[in-house]
């Protein structure tokens, strides 16, 4: 790892594999992830991505998004999503993602709940799956991309507002500084806080307790959506997701009696408001998803993952019902930033569910997580380049060159570390949660104050 690179990504999902991708091969970059670069949520999608399949389904594409998202999302940030959708699937295909065809090779087009058409493509059950890794091979063909795994971000060097690099422990306990020109950070959203989450558990929303601690903005903190079904289980571990897509496809939601109870494509938040409210009339742990009403397609092809998740479990979601419980899955809110995924300090970005920039409003609409972290990246490298441009033409030497050979305590006096307290993760991880859920009750506050 040296001292100094163009730019810093934190994160290795398909946001941060997706901004490396579109910046100058002239550009050093160093991508960190703190564990596994598998060990991302962009991998567990299962759904699907979202595309404007033609100009006439602009209106009812954003009208979807708007309504699951009550009204509260940023109407320019849903349009630049939705009119950048067709030219991200076409890269994306480029790298080589395979998504689903009919038999006249066209693509096939699928339905999740509040979409009020099929426009969603997928790749079996694991869309997700499929694009990250199509996308982090091509990101580990880049000679100009260095990477770094089991490399934790500890902090942020920061001074007036500026983000000048980041402060990381490696594999082995020691501390680094780096830094560069621009730092994206794409570390995902904050399941890990949660007792039941479909989230892998490392990811507690690191960045979020940063920008906190350095006065960076943050939005919408307290909008968290929780995922309909997921497989219950009596042990304590990931919850596994049982796709909006099975839903979509025709499964039906039953209570203890065998017996629907409701419209299993209402938006997510309205859904699990309705199966908790199922589950304690009928005082269960969980309702029943019945996949057996499928009938047009083989279960066991379309959805061959989730299928085999459940006979490992010892449930045949051919011939039994699949028990299914709501749990923590998106981060709605999240870090600050434009259309450029510019957060209000400068140099520094956010991508991907680490960051709000208003697409999804109060309620996520299914399969619009991955199209939106996809396009929003793609805009973050796009702006670094042109203040590059800019930079160049002013003839500008490094804002943070004065700093690269002080030592370790000359930098903590310049940028306000405590050096102690970074090499206590223990202790730091809980101080983060901490700071995240009083972030999270202050806002939930406010919004009970409001409504008064």
């Amino acid at each position: 790892m040296k001292k100094q690179y163009d730019v810093i990504i934190a994160g290795a999902g398909v946001a941060g594999c997706f901004a490396a991708l579109h910046l100058p091969a002239d550009k050093q970059i160093l991508m960190i992830t703190k564990k596994g670069m598998e060990e991302c949520d962009s991998y567990l999608a299962q759904g699907g991505i979202c595309v404007l399949k033609d100009p006439s389904d602009y209106d009812s594409f954003f009208e979807d998004t708007m309504r699951a998202g009550h009204y509260e999302n940023r109407k320019e940030s849903v349009d630049c999503m939705i009119r950048s959708s067709k030219g991200v699937i076409e890269e994306l295909m480029g790298y080589g993602v395979d998504f689903a065809r009919n038999p006249d090779g066209t693509l096939e087009f699928t339905r999740e709940a509040a979409h009020s058409t099929n426009r969603i493509l997928h790749h079996e059950d694991i869309t997700g799956e499929e694009i990250t890794t199509h996308l982090q091979a091509a990101v580990k063909k880049l000679p100009n991309v260095e990477i770094s795994e089991y490399t934790r971000m500890v902090d942020l060097l920061c001074k007036n507002n500026r983000c000048d690099g980041i402060v990381v422990l490696d594999g082995d306990g020691e501390l680094h500084t780096v830094f560069a020109s621009h730092i994206l950070l794409a570390t995902g959203g904050i399941g890990g806080i949660y007792e039941n989450s479909t989230n892998y558990p490392s990811l507690t929303g690191d960045s979020l307790a940063l920008c906190l601690r350095r006065g960076i903005k943050l939005e919408h903190v307290n909008y968290v959506q929780i995922h309909p079904t997921t497989f219950y289980s009596e042990k304590k571990e990931r919850r596994f997701l049982v796709s909006e897509s099975v839903r979509g496809e025709g499964a039906t939601l039953l209570d203890k009696n065998g017996e629907r109870f409701t419209n299993e494509l209402l938006p997510r938040d309205l859904l699990s408001q309705e199966i908790l409210k199922q589950m304690a009339k009928d005082h269960t742990k969980y309702v029943h998803l019945n996949m057996m009403a499928i009938t047009k397609f083989d279960i066991a092809k379309r959805f061959p993952h989730i299928v085999k998740h459940c006979l490992e479990c010892g449930i045949d979601p051919k011939k039994e019902y699949v028990p299914v419980v709501p749990a923590q899955h998106y981060f709605m809110g999240g870090i600050h930033v434009d259309l450029n995924s510019h957060t209000s300090m400068d140099h520094l970005y956010a991508s991907g569910e680490t960051c709000c920039n208003g697409v999804h409003g109060k309620n996520r609409l299914a399969s619009n997580s991955l199209l939106e972290s996809l396009v929003f990246a793609k805009n973050a490298a796009g702006h670094m380049v042109k203040i590059d441009g800019q930079r160049a033409w002013e003839g500008r030497k490094p804002r943070y060159i004065s700093n690269l050979d002080k030592s370790l305590s000359e930098l903590a006096a310049i940028y306000d570390l405590d050096l102690d307290s970074l090499y206590d993760t223990k202790d730091r991880d809980q101080e983060n949660r901490q700071l995240i859920w009083d972030e999270i009750d202050r806002e939930n506050t406010l919004m009970d104050q409001n409504a008064e």
